[in-house]
């Protein structure tokens, strides 16, 4: 099945989110923070948009059931 860009596209950063989470738990490293800087503007519109990114593709898995 052909998944559409925009899946794609939060697929990509639900696993950027999902590592950048395990390296806080495992090394307590916040990539994110280290490239954008702690809490400034485009860090935190990478973890808004890992946040859209997993609340759309919960619909999509809830709205897909056959």
């Amino acid at each position: 099945m052909k998944k559409s860009p925009l899946y794609v596209l939060c697929l990509i950063l639900v696993i950027v989110g999902g590592l950048n989470w395990g390296l806080i738990g495992l090394f307590n490293y916040d990539l994110v923070a280290m490239i954008f800087g702690s809490m400034s503007f485009l860090s935190r519109l990478v973890y808004d948009l890992v946040g859209l990114s997993a609340l759309y593709l919960l619909i999509v898995l809830f709205s897909n059931k056959k």
